[in-house]
Formats: structure tokens, C-alpha cells, sequence
């Protein structure tokens, strides 16, 4: 095993749950402060961040679901414990705290395994951005995701907003919701691309481990790669894409898996992916 890599299984976190499938492949973030929906503090932000950018060096995590305890996703920034220590902070300090905010997405992005995000009830806010980061979102009828930001005399430009909205769900929604800091509710997230299903409350958490599972069982290097394009393509005229594509798919063309999938084919049966 390459000396970078470590199991993540019995993770320390301590701002938020943290659980492991019995192989390890499938992991799940709780935020866990129900009794005032799950807000995020100065320290779980951090802590966040850092478990993304370590989950590069993981050897066994291959999906990740993050979810929220008692009914609802996530509230954003804690009020009295960010909001209100902000509003007496110079500059500097400001900026270093927006910078950090927005490394917990970056992080997000880079890590490489695909993670689902499981969504109910409250999901504003900072909230509405780790939604946003994930990869896929399930959520159940009852979610109303905010990107309310103006509603508290900010920019709706936050964490990077602004640049990761209208790429999901349109340029018009997505300036819809960041001027106006309303909710969207399930039916809409659904119809307009943000959410990729909803499912019953007492279901959500079980069908997003169900679907982190299906991505950790099937070609993990292979999806990796997928992660890693979806990303990238953004900034590539046609003539990179179609380059970058070739490349990264003949890459994958050498691996095991692919190989595996032949045979299995080949034979009438189903592939057994080792994720190299």
C-alpha cells in the first residue's frame, strides 16, 4: 500500500458523526446538532474541510454520504456562534473565514470519491452549499433548500454560489434564488435537475447509502476519473474535452476492471470491479 494512503474507518471526527460500512467502502457524515438544525460552527467547518482533503489519501473509502440528524440538513452558519462574532471582525479576519468557507467546498470537489448528499427538512444557507458540493442529492418531499445569503444583507455570491447554480439547475433559477434568498422546494429541486430523486423521510438515508454503495462496489478508479472530468470540463473548449475524455478513458482502458467487465460479459455473468 502506498505509504500516503491510511483507513479511514475509525475517523476521530468530533464536530459530526462519522460511520463506516463494515469494509469500510461506504462512509457517512451526520451533522449532529439537531436541536437547532444541524448549523455549522467555526470548528465543524474546519473540520470538515480538513476530512475532505484527507479522504484523498484514504484506502478504503470509496463513497461518502453526508446527511443531517433529526429532520433536517443543515441550518448554515450557527447564529450566535458565526454570524454574530462576524458582524465584530475586521477585515482580515473576514476574508480568512470566507477564504476557509470556500475551502470546504474545494475540498468537496477534489476529494475523489463521489459523495450523496441526503436531504430533509432545513438545508440553507452554508447548508444549501455543501448540498450544492456533493455530487448527487437525494431528498425527501419536506426539503426547502435557501441560498439566503441576501436575506441577511450579504451577496448571494458565497462559497461559490454564484459559479456552481447555474451550472445545475440554469443561469434564470439560479438568479432566481440567489437574489430573492428564497426556499425551493423538493418539487422544484426535482423538475429543475437539483435534487436527482425523492424519497419518504423515514427512506432517505438507506437509499443514499444504497446508492453510495452501488458507486463503492462498481469500477471505483473509473468513477474517480468521472469525478475528476465532471469538474475540469468546465473551464475546456470542445477541442480539450474531447482530448482530456480520450486520455482519461484509455487510462481506464488498462485497468483490471475493465478487463473484468469483459470476461463477465463474456461469460453471461455479472463483474466483480476491484477498483484498479
Amino acid at each position: 500500500m502506498n505509504d500516503d494512503l491510511k483507513p479511514f474507518r475509525h475517523y476521530p471526527a468530533r464536530h459530526f458523526g462519522w460511520q463506516c460500512s463494515d469494509d469500510g467502502r461506504v462512509a457517512t457524515v451526520t451533522l449532529n446538532r439537531p436541536e437547532k438544525k444541524n448549523p455549522l460552527t467555526f470548528e465543524s467547518y474546519a473540520e470538515l474541510r480538513d476530512l475532505f482533503r484527507d479522504l484523498v489519501y484514504a484506502s478504503d473509502v470509496r463513497a461518502v454520504v453526508i446527511a443531517g440528524a433529526g429532520g433536517n440538513f443543515c441550518s448554515g452558519g450557527d447564529v450566535f456562534e458565526i454570524i454574530e462574532p462576524l458582524t465584530r471582525m475586521p477585515a482580515p479576519e473576514l476574508l480568512r473565514f470566507t477564504r476557509m468557507t470556500g475551502d470546504l467546498v474545494k475540498a468537496m470537489k477534489r476529494a475523489p470519491q463521489p459523495i450523496v448528499a441526503a436531504i430533509d427538512g432545513i438545508c440553507a444557507g452554508a447548508g444549501a452549499m455543501l448540498a450544492l458540493a456533493a455530487d448527487l442529492r437525494f431528498a425527501t418531499p419536506a426539503a426547502k433548500t435557501a441560498f439566503l445569503f441576501t436575506r441577511v444583507g450579504l451577496a448571494g455570491a458565497d462559497m461559490g454560489a454564484c459559479g456552481l447554480l447555474p451550472r445545475v439547475i440554469g443561469q434564470g433559477r439560479a438568479a432566481d434564488l440567489l437574489f430573492n434568498g428564497r426556499a425551493m422546494n423538493a418539487d422544484e429541486g426535482l423538475a429543475w435537475g437539483f435534487f436527482n430523486a425523492l424519497h419518504a423521510g423515514e427512506d432517505l438515508l438507506a437509499r443514499a447509502q444504497a446508492q453510495a454503495r452501488t458507486l463503492a462496489d462498481g469500477p471505483w478508479f473509473a468513477h474517480t476519473v468521472t469525478k475528476t472530468m465532471l469538474n475540469q470540463e468546465w473551464a475546456m473548449g470542445i477541442e480539450e474535452m474531447i482530448e482530456s475524455e480520450a486520455q482519461a478513458q484509455a487510462l481506464c482502458m488498462l485497468t483490471g476492471d475493465f478487463k473484468r467487465a469483459f470476461d463477465a460479459f463474456a461469460a453471461k455473468g455479472k463483474p466483480l470491479f476491484e477498483g484498479n
